[in-house]
This record gives C-alpha cells, structure tokens and sequence, in this order.
C-alpha cells in the first residue's frame, strides 16, 4: 500500500491545484463551446474533489484490486458530508430564512447607522456566531443566503467581494468555537480531550468574538457606500406570509437535525419527514437547494476518500512540532487538509500537552477561511455565493488573498490574548 499511499498524496495534489485553477476552466468553456459541458463541469470546485477520488479509487482497483478498492471506499466515513447536505437544506428552506431575516432586520433598525450596512455587518458578524449553536455548515447556509443579493452580487467591485467572503469565510470557521459541537475541528477533539462548552467558551469563544467583531467591521466599513443605498427587494411581496407554526415546525426540523448530526440515520429520517412537510405546505416554500446540497455533500465525500490517505505525512508533521510553531503549522496546513482531519490527527497522539491541545486547535479555526477545503462549511458558501462573481467563479486565489488580513486577526487574538 506505500505506493498507493504516494499515488493518493499525488492526486491530493492535484486536486488542491485543480480548486486553485476551477476559475481557468470556466473561462474555457466560454471560448470553446464545443466542450463547454466538461469544461463547466471541470470549473465546479464542488466536484473537484469527487473527480479525484473516483480517480483514486479507479487506480486502487486496477492496482491492488476492485474489492480491496471497495473496501476502503466503505470504511471511511461519511456523516459529515450527508449532514452537511441535509442541515444546509433545512437552514435554506424559505420558513428558515424569513425567520432569521426578520431577527436581522429588527435588530438593524435599532442600530443608528443605515439599515443596509447593518443588516451587512449581522450577517457577517452576528450569525457566524449563531453558528456556535446551529452548527457552522448552517451558519454559513443563512449568512450566504441573507448576504448575497446585498454584497455577492454585479455592482460590487469585486476585490471588495473576495474581501468579505474572506471575512464569512473566516468569521463562520471561528465564530464557531463558543461550544464544543459546532465546529468540526473542535468536535474532533473534544471528547479525546474533555473540552466541554465552558472550556470553549473561555479559551476561544471571547477571542473568536472580537475577531468575529474586528473583521465584520472592517469590511462592512468598506462596503459601506455600496450597500447603502440599495432599493427594497418587492421579490417576497407577492409571497403568501408564512405562518408561526410553519416557522416553528421548520426550526424544530432544524434543531432536531443539529442534536442528531452523529447519527445519519436519524438525520436522514428527519429529513425525510421534513421533505414531505415541505410538499404539504408547498404555498410557504421556495425551491429547496437540493442540487447546491448535493454538490456540497459530494465535495466532502472526495475530501474524505483523499483525505484518509494523507495520514502518513501529516501526522508526523503535527507531532514534531513545539507549540508555537504547530500553531502556525497548523494555521498553514489547513489550507492543504481539512482543519478537522487536521485536529483528527492531533488527537492520536499521546502525551501532547495542554498548550499543544490548544495550539493545534487555534491554528487549525484560525486557518479555516483560506482555501474552499479548509473548513466543511467553505464549499456551502461557494456552491450559495459563485454566481455573484465574474464567470460565476470563485477564484481559489482571489479567496485565498481575501482571506489573509481576517485569518491574522484571528491568529493574532488567539496566540496573543
């Protein structure tokens, strides 16, 4: 299996540069219709890490066998992907929304400032944070969501838009960490080393606060005098008001999910149910974001099928380091891995101490904003926010360039407060 152990680092690789170049291919496709459809479907960084994998497991099967190639593909685990597919789903059904578009709404008419730029500024700031009790992959759903016809959208330099999907992006990965099962990288460690909500909340939960702060603030202040004056969206008008106790039900689906994100049979169940109290009351619902969804959950099941092969490169980096420097190891390495296979990894080894623990963690948040696998919930917001830019792309460097003044705030509150 060594060799298949450098084959997956290769294809790793190669895929982490195929996100970088997603951009490129959908300027292909419009220069060469002929082969638009591949082309368009090569620039969806959605299905990067699919494609990979199903390479991958392609040359597993040729070389030590299909069975062999079938068992691995078993073994891993993919939770996370279908719950990320099923929370995002319920959090963008229209009942959802409107809800938390109403608590947006009334707290931005009680800020003195204009209603736009603050309405901004809570979905960059305040629902982040929310995401400490939805689940990040949630947080992300409703913040894209509420945030797209306002900043991702033509109109809006788009410098300015890589800069705030830095900023959610970062914000979502970090806002996180005030309890212990929001966030993927801190539920991965947090019952191996007894962090319950208290511990997060004191260790990162105020540091994430005021760098959640800092950050929305700063480029909501940019934003400013584009967002300011936008005209109303009559859109909803002609919408049947949805009632209370549709709200309701839609937002005990959503609880009832987050509380069973560890057992798919569960959540898959409730989502069933939850489909067929959609078609009841089909008069208070737009179209479902099955298909974003699904993108979304395949993107993560690549990552998951690679990512189990990396292992035996990573682990020894992470377990070689001294705390400070994993700390910024591990701020660099979750731009290459997933911040939670990232802290996986940390888990596993014994004896590293209390200042590693929290080292290993900060970098791994604090880095989660960088690149679309850095963080579960990052491809939501590409699959929710890429037709606001050019192409109806998002550039992997354009995000990563966005993201570097909010991730050094981030770093700079947990490794110096």
């Amino acid at each position: 299996m060594d060799n298949i152990n450098i084959i997956a680092a290769i294809l790793f690789a190669i895929a982490l540069a195929h996100t970088f170049a997603a951009k490129y291919f959908e300027r292909l496709a419009d220069r060469h219709s002929k082969h638009a459809g591949l082309f368009h479907l090569l620039g969806e960084i959605e299905v990067v890490f699919g494609f990979w994998a199903f390479i991958l497991l392609v040359i597993m099967a040729l070389a030590v066998g299909a069975t062999q190639a079938v068992e691995y593909a078993e073994s891993r685990q993919y939770a996370e992907p279908m719950f990320v597919f099923v929370v995002m789903v319920v959090a963008a059904s229209r009942p959802v929304l409107d809800t938390v578009k109403g608590l947006v709404a009334t707290i931005a008419a009680l800020v003195p400032v204009n209603s736009a730029v603050a309405s901004v500024w809570l979905g960059l700031a305040l629902v982040p944070m929310i995401g400490s009790l939805i689940t990040e992959p949630a947080a992300m759903t409703l913040a894209a969501l509420i945030l797209a016809p306002q900043v991702f959208r033509q109109g809006i330099p788009e410098w300015l838009k890589y800069g705030a999907l830095g900023v959610l992006f970062v914000n979502v990965s970090i806002g996180g960490t005030l309890t212990s099962f929001a966030a993927p990288p801190v539920l991965m460690v947090a019952a191996t080393w007894q962090w319950d909500s208290l511990f997060m909340a004191t260790h990162f939960g105020w540091k994430a606060c005021l760098a959640v702060i800092v950050n929305a603030t700063v480029i909501t202040f940019l934003l400013r005098s584009h967002v300011g004056n936008l005209k109303q969206d009559h859109a909803a008008a002609t919408e049947l008001a949805v009632p209370w106790l549709v709200r309701a039900i839609h937002l005990l689906f959503l609880v009832a999910v987050v509380i069973s994100a560890h057992h798919p049979v569960v959540f898959v169940g409730l989502f069933l149910f939850f489909m067929g109290f959609t078609q009841a009351y089909a008069q208070y619902q737009t179209p479902l974001i099955l298909k974003e969804g699904l993108l979304v959950g395949f993107f993560l099941a690549g990552l998951v099928v690679l990512g189990g092969m990396q292992q035996w490169w990573l682990q020894p980096i992470v377990s070689s380091l001294e705390p400070t420097a994993l700390f910024f190891g591990a701020l660099g390495l979750t731009a290459i891995t997933d911040n939670a296979a990232l802290t996986y990894l940390g888990s596993l080894i014994e004896g590293m101490s209390s200042q590693a623990q929290y080292m290993l963690v900060a970098g791994a948040v604090a880095g989660g904003g960088l690149t679309v696998i850095a963080n579960a919930p990052n491809p939501a917001g590409v699959a929710l926010l890429r037709s606001g830019f050019n192409d109806a792309s998002i550039g992997a460097g354009g995000l990563l360039l966005g993201a570097l003044l909010p991730t050094s705030v981030a770093a700079l509150f947990f490794l110096v407060l």
